[in-house]
């Protein structure tokens, strides 16, 4: 997976164009991905992806910033072994495309504020 291009509001992933929010694992994109209160993840909302056991979970809190990761989620993830990156949605996306192939990756990445 290559992050292509982000812009406000959009992405593009290896050359397929979105304009919602993603969820993404090993393999899987979701796209009509959505939470369960607009700016705060919660495990409910990633639970499918960190069913794929992945070792990093990178969070695009927007542009510029405004998703924030509840605690409970961040204690769970540091309990699991899973290593959080919480960033802005531009520089997540750099991430991603840093680690792609390297590490087993999952993100829940909030395109707009």
């Amino acid at each position: 997976m290559h992050i292509d291009r982000f812009d406000f509001g959009h992405i593009v992933i290896d050359g397929k164009s979105y304009r919602q929010d993603l969820l993404i694992w090993e393999g899987r994109i979701k796209s009509d991905w959505w939470r369960l209160e607009a700016h705060l993840l919660q495990l409910p909302d990633v639970h499918e992806a960190l069913a794929a056991r992945p070792q990093v979970l990178v969070v695009g809190q927007g542009q510029p910033g405004r998703l924030e990761v509840d605690r409970s989620l961040a204690a769970y993830l540091k309990e699991q072994g899973i290593e959080l990156i919480a960033l802005p949605t531009r520089e997540a996306c750099q991430v991603i495309n840093r680690l792609a192939g390297q590490r087993r990756l999952a993100a829940a990445l909030h395109l707009t504020c």
